[in-house]
């Protein structure tokens, strides 16, 4: 035998080590996929594929007022229910398809985000993607909390033995892998009632996605990913928050206030419906004042008088019930972002989108407060789909979409449902299966 031959191994063993070592590029998952957002104020269904292209076309598409959730929790089964069936069903029709399953943003339970760094043995030998799926199980394994359930495990980087910021380890050699990964969890209860609400609906929920991380895939331009920038949405029983750098999403957070609270704040303070009080923000509501704001008159209809009887107030008065409650919101922000210890990692870029973002002012409130660059973000243009939802409150309905083409999956090559059977909620979505 002479040195080549032993130096060169078997044509079907070759064909096996290039299959399970050799790093795959991104692929872009086709479609077609079901996206379903339920929040506070709305809820809304997107059908849709990915082009050959790359670019997101929408199929269909349909949207409620939200009904039945509450701060992003479902708090009555039947409302909700009647919600989504209304927003799948107008989706369906208009795509000319009928949905067997959904991903489902996640806003419920009190999502938590937590970073961990997991080594592995590998003993001088080349990685393989089983070691990656062992290092995402004793991560799942580390973050599993009584009454709480495991949602993403994303690996953001990997070090083998001294050589750090390795993207994709397999087909390095080395003794040890360190890996650090980012972990969403959110309440058994909170996701239990998801679940039975959208059986009742006939939908069973093929992942979960946290919000903010897809409000990001679908407002974030590349540098933004890469440079790092926060992405705040203000939705309406909710404002969440995620930070990006190195195209890796790095922290989540939410806190229970949303644009609601400050339409129910408007109507307490000036004795009108809620109905109206939402059209008085629409309209004049802004959160910085003017020279004309003490003269320029606003009607507002009160609560259990007579239609005829309108009392006028100025609009200076509006913006002063506005403003305290969209300065409590970015205090909390930025005091979630201080406390998490990665300000500094979003670098000096912050992206508003969300319903709430479209008051007036809050770009400059934003910037003041948070003493960074504020842009606000829509919805990253997608072929077919309606004016009325290409702006920002429709961008976590958007990234659903994004995500399920496989944009923001890290190594989506690598079937890591195999580590989550075990888990609670796969056990409870087969029971719903089987039972409801």
């Amino acid at each position: 035998m002479n040195d080549l031959s032993r130096r060169t191994p078997p044509p079907e063993r070759s064909i096996r080590m290039l299959a399970d070592e050799t790093p795959r590029p991104r692929a872009i998952r086709s479609g077609p996929f079901g996206v379903l957002d339920i929040g506070s104020t709305k809820i809304a269904c997107l059908i849709g594929r990915a082009e050959s292209d790359g670019r997101l076309r929408a199929l269909g598409f349909g949207w409620q007022k939200g009904r039945g959730v509450k701060s992003g929790g479902i708090v009555d089964l039947e409302e909700a229910e009647k919600a989504i069936r209304a927003a799948v069903g107008a989706a369906e029709d208009m795509a000319d398809t009928r949905l067997k399953s959904v991903i489902v943003n996640l806003s419920c339970g009190q999502p938590e985000s937590r970073l961990f760094n997991v080594q592995w043995p590998v003993d001088g030998r080349a990685v393989i993607a089983d070691d990656i799926r062992r290092v995402v199980r004793e991560a799942r394994h580390r973050a599993q909390a009584e009454g709480r359930e495991t949602i993403h495990a994303l690996p953001l980087n990997f070090s083998t033995d001294a050589t750090s910021g390795v993207t994709d380890p397999r087909g390095l050699f080395c003794d040890t892998l360190t890996a650090q990964l980012h972990v969403i969890d959110a309440g058994n209860t909170a996701l239990r009632t998801l679940a039975a609400c959208l059986s009742r609906g006939e939908l069973d929920i093929s992942a979960l996605v946290s919000a903010p991380m897809a409000s990001g895939l679908a407002t974030l331009v590349g540098d933004e990913r890469e440079l790092g920038a926060t992405v705040i949405d203000m939705g309406g029983g909710t404002t969440s928050m995620a930070v990006f750098s190195e195209g890796q999403l790095l922290h989540t957070a939410q806190i229970p206030i949303g644009g609601m609270h400050v339409t129910n704040d408007i109507a307490r303070m000036l004795s009108t419906s809620v109905a109206h009080a939402e059209r008085l923000k629409a309209l004049y509501g802004n959160v910085q004042g003017s020279p004309d704001d003490e003269r320029e008159l606003l009607p507002v209809p009160q609560v259990g008088e007579d239609e005829n009887q309108i009392a006028k107030i100025p609009r200076s008065l509006l913006i002063s019930v506005i403003r305290p409650r969209m300065e409590e919101i970015f205090e909390l922000v930025k005091d979630r972002l201080e406390t998490a210890g990665i300000a500094g990692a979003g670098g000096n870029r912050v992206v508003l989108t969300g319903g709430a973002s479209q008051l007036g002012g809050v770009r400059e409130m934003a910037a003041q407060m948070l003493d960074r660059n504020v842009r606000l973000g829509k919805p990253n243009a997608m072929v077919g789909l309606p004016d009325s939802a290409t702006a920002p409150n429709f961008a976590t309905l958007a990234g659903l979409l994004a995500f399920a083409t496989g944009d923001g999956q890290t190594m989506h090559d690598i079937d890591f449902d195999g580590e989550q059977s075990s888990g609670w909620f796969s056990r409870f979505v087969n029971f719903l299966k089987d039972r409801v």
